[in-house]
């Protein structure tokens, strides 16, 4: 793995163990203002955080720009085989995270007796990053221990091990599999994606990078799922954003055009008619009236 880091420091001694081809680590450290860090390995990874550092440390995976394309950091992730990541932290806290590193041949093997090959493989694929962590916290925890003080045959660290993996990667239920329908994990992650961008203009490329799948696919798998290609779905959601501005804010029509990042007043009225039916002044005048 390559890795660097800057105003980072350990603040515990760090816990290891070493399994069949899986490494776990348990980090005790303390994070400056403006600290950052760099991470990219050629196998799978996941980061479990024992306390919540969302508000205080933003992660990407684009180098520049970190204040457009950034999102927060998650309680648990699970960061694919090759994808960098980036973070900065906006101040001072403490932090206690698991890592757990395994090998992409280890885990195919994990995961495809009960997937199959090809399932398994899309899995691996597919970049996990969620907030509700309370069932696999408690598995990051009983593996912790064991880091910490060994006390079973190392098949019991494995299987907690496994577990997390299980239960963090997105796998979709049976019926899924066949409907050539993005899962609700999938389409989750993505608008949570859409609204940390802001403007609602995320090519279909970045769209379908942000859950792990090839953009022919995602874009077929896509308009299956929603009725809508993604940039239809990307309008409609700009229009949401739009209507409740009209509503709840006393902001001109050529504001909300220019806060949304519409080019001009003109492009937002084509826009909003199309997808309301409605110019944006004349919806606002219509709600305000009932």
């Amino acid at each position: 793995m390559t890795w660097h880091t800057e105003g980072i420091r350990v603040v515990a001694p760090v816990k290891w163990r070493q399994l069949d081809g899986l490494v776990s680590v348990f980090w005790e450290a303390e994070s400056e203002a403006g600290a950052n860090g760099y991470y990219l390995a050629d196998d799978p990874r996941v980061m479990v955080f024992f306390n919540d550092v969302s508000s205080k440390v933003s992660i990407s995976n684009r180098e520049h720009d970190l204040s457009k394309n950034s999102r927060p950091m998650a309680r648990a992730i699970y960061v694919p085989a090759g994808v960098p990541m980036w973070t900065s932290s906006r101040s001072l806290h403490r932090f206690s995270h698991l890592n757990l590193h395994i090998h992409k041949d280890r885990l195919l093997k994990f995961l495809s007796p009960s997937l199959g090959t090809s399932s398994a493989q899309a899995a691996l694929r597919r970049p996990v990053e969620i907030q509700d962590i309370s069932a696999v916290q408690t598995l990051a925890g009983l593996l912790v221990d064991e880091i910490s003080s060994p006390s079973k045959h190392a098949i019991y660290a494995e299987s907690l091990a496994g577990s997390i993996f299980a239960g963090l990667l997105d796998i979709p239920e049976d019926d899924e599999k066949t409907t050539g329908r993005l899962t609700q994990a999938q389409m989750n992650k993505l608008t949570s994606r859409v609204d940390a961008v802001g403007d609602y203009r995320m090519s279909v490329a970045d769209m379908a990078a942000a859950v792990g799948l090839s953009e022919s696919w995602f874009a077929n798998v896509f308009k299956q799922t929603t009725g809508k290609t993604p940039l239809q779905w990307q309008q409609a959601k700009r229009v949401d954003s739009a209507k409740k501005l009209l509503l709840e804010s006393d902001l001109a029509v050529a504001g909300i055009a220019a806060q949304l990042g519409f080019s001009d007043q003109a492009h937002f009225t084509k826009v909003f008619r199309q997808v309301a039916g409605e110019t944006p002044a004349a919806w606002r005048r219509m709600q305000q009236g009932r």
